[in-house]
């Protein structure tokens, strides 16, 4: 049921629109929509700030390990079935997360859907990238990495109608059930759409152990940290609305609008690359990002969470890609690996990042410190880089 036929031709318009979508749906919604639901769940269950920063480091916990384990190569020949399975399993711990208040249970279902969703990330993306590359077609990553911010713009006017359709504090349940269903039609178009495995051309068995030079430690160590800088402002954003009055349709738009910048990123990155090169672009992402972050505490609150998603959204899957991207150019015999490592990398930092935002935020009472060390964490990121630029030309 899972298979397609191998010698079918691969329409690259398709794999392009199957990666988009199944982005979406995987992280869209299976990572990034707790940030606009979380807000109801935090009044309705009700969740402390640290209850919060738990459940979110659970998942991100869980997206560690998946993506320890897809560096293994358990997966080859096999990618498009756990990637369709991933997408199946995101579906339903989606749905689940409406049937419990309880805090572990939470953090245990959100740590599956970090596994999930790593899977997902990984396997659709070494099929759809693999395909696009040797095509020598870069919009296909384009829109790949475009499908998180479709995801999360859709996530962000999912929640504002269930708000006006579902009023009282039960909202947040609908919301997860809502999630549920979108990811189920993801899982049917990928199903659909997705070609039966990677690129022939990036089909050489197992990969050869990642090159570890010193740039390669520094890209590593700087995607780390990004993870710690970005989660924070990525998991407390709607929070930091809400918790300023900012209203409720403030509160959507500014998820909105970081779901849309985020959509079209790559797009409006990419003639950029061509001036300042991989390094220098990720450098300049990372500089905007902290100015996105620092505008979400900074400016008057009306425009504050909408200045702060634009940026925001504007920067951190181009962060994302074009991080992965520079660990691809600097090992290029293990993409795979690379892909896998540095989303570990990626994911130890989202982890810390969400429990140190939830405790200094409960007890300073607002999340400006958890802030401001997020977007120091983010300047060091980009410093981190600065002696790999020369190097990857």
């Amino acid at each position: 049921m899972l298979a397609r036929n191998e010698n079918e031709p691969v329409s690259l318009v398709r794999t392009a629109l199957a990666g988009m979508i199944a982005m979406a749906a995987a992280m869209g919604f299976g990572r990034f929509s707790y940030t606009p639901i979380l807000p109801g769940m935090m009044s309705g269950v009700p969740l402390s700030a640290s209850d919060a920063g738990f459940i979110a480091s659970a998942n991100f916990v869980g997206y560690l390990a998946g993506a320890v384990l897809a560096a293994y190569g358990w997966a080859a020949g096999r990618e498009r079935a756990v990637a369709l399975a991933a997408l199946a399993a995101n579906a339903l711990l989606l749905a689940a997360m409406a049937v419990t208040t309880s805090v572990p249970v939470f953090a245990v279902i959100r740590f599956l859907a970090g596994l999930a969703s790593a899977f997902s990330m990984v396997f659709t993306s070494s099929i759809v990238l693999s395909h696009g590359a040797a095509a020598g077609n870069d919009h296909v990553q384009s829109a790949h990495f475009g499908g998180p911010g479709a995801g999360i713009a859709l996530s962000a006017l999912m929640v504002l109608l269930i708000g006006i359709a579902f009023p009282d504090a039960g909202g947040w349940r609908a919301d997860w059930i809502g999630g549920a269903l979108f990811s189920a039609l993801g899982l049917a178009a990928a199903w659909a759409l997705l070609p039966a495995g990677p690129a022939a051309a990036a089909r050489k068995g197992p990969e050869p152990a990642i090159a570890w030079t010193p740039p390669m430690l520094l890209v590593t160590l700087s995607y780390g940290i990004f993870g710690f800088g970005y989660v924070i402002t990525a998991t407390f954003l709607v929070a930091i609305a809400r918790m300023d009055a900012a209203g409720a349709f403030v509160e959507f738009l500014c998820w909105f609008i970081a779901g849309v910048t985020a959509a079209v990123a790559l797009f409006g990155w990419k003639p950029f690359v061509r001036v300042l090169g991989l390094g220098g672009v990720y450098v300049a992402a990372v500089v905007i990002e902290v100015a996105g972050v620092l505008a979400t505490v900074m400016l008057p609150h009306s425009l504050a969470p909408l200045i702060g998603g634009a940026l925001f959204g504007a920067t951190f899957l181009a962060i994302t890609a074009y991080g992965l991207q520079i660990g691809r150019k600097l090992s290029p015999e293990s993409p795979r690996r690379v892909m896998a490592l540095m989303t570990a990398a990626f994911g130890l930092g989202q982890i810390v990042g969400p429990l140190i935002a939830g405790w200094v935020a409960e007890g300073t009472g607002s999340f400006t410190l958890p802030t401001y060390i997020a977007a120091a964490a983010l300047g060091i990121c980009a410093l981190l880089v600065l002696p790999v630029i020369k190097k990857l030309g």
